[in-house]
């Protein structure tokens, strides 16, 4: 092993919570049959991951992806959120680089926060000025990861104004079986309203009745509270 990727397994290791371990394990659905089957934790907080990883910048691709291959939970966390900041930091390059890694290494981003924090940040700023058929290839995929970094990574164009494409993937995902992609896709929706209302109700009022009900509660969480009931009782 690498000697940066053996310092970093061991700091993590270092300042890991047995408790906190056991806690996730539960958290994130890691037993037989659940979304996160097999997943294991060794119980590292997120912000320490996050102040760790400013002490190890300028890691080698290599380096990175020997750490997203990791069946550590943690270690995998800290590949992704070291792959968002240096693309950030990247030239197109590099960009290019650790977009193509992270879209040929999904099997390894296999948990909700591994996509939250990082599909809008790499796959979402890479695509939005570029052809974005990658993510509606991943809204029609059987995995669900796939799916969800599909829906996430708009959230990135949502924040440019750019709302088409969350529309019609959402679209896509209407007929989702998974309660993690109505999650995500509401949660979008909710995005795209706090930006421009009515292009939400456009889509809402067109859709919400065949919505599944956990979507639609997160689409409009932020609506006022008559006219939630409004859409909730099927009254538009």
């Amino acid at each position: 092993m690498d000697n940066a990727v053996h310092e970093i397994s061991k700091r993590l290791r270092d300042i890991a919570e047995p408790a906190m371990a056991a806690k996730h394990q539960k958290f994130f659905k890691t037993g037989k049959g659940e979304y996160g089957e097999g997943d294991k934790f060794i119980g590292v907080r997120v912000p320490l991951i996050r102040k760790l990883l400013r002490e190890f910048r300028g890691l080698s691709l290599e380096e990175i992806k020997t750490l997203l291959f990791s069946p550590w939970h943690e270690e995998r966390l800290f590949a992704l959120l070291m792959m968002d900041d240096s693309f950030k930091r990247g030239d197109d390059k590099r960009k290019e680089e650790i977009y193509t890694l992270f879209m040929n290494s999904t099997s390894q981003i296999n948990n909700w926060d591994l996509v939250d924090s990082s599909a809008a940040y790499i796959a979402g700023a890479w695509l939005f000025d570029r052809e974005r058929t990658p993510l509606f290839q991943f809204a029609e995929s059987d995995n669900l990861w796939k799916r969800r970094i599909a829906i996430i990574s708009t959230q990135y164009f949502i924040r440019k104004n750019d709302f088409e494409d969350t529309l019609r993937i959402s679209e896509i995902l209407l007929k989702d079986k998974e309660d993690l992609i109505h999650k995500a896709v509401g949660w979008m929706l909710r995005e795209v309203g706090n930006r421009n209302m009515h292009t939400e109700e456009r889509f809402l009022k067109k859709h919400y009745k065949r919505m599944p009900r956990t979507m639609l509660r997160y689409a409009i969480e932020k609506f006022p509270e008559e006219k939630r009931q409004i859409y909730l009782k099927g009254l538009i």
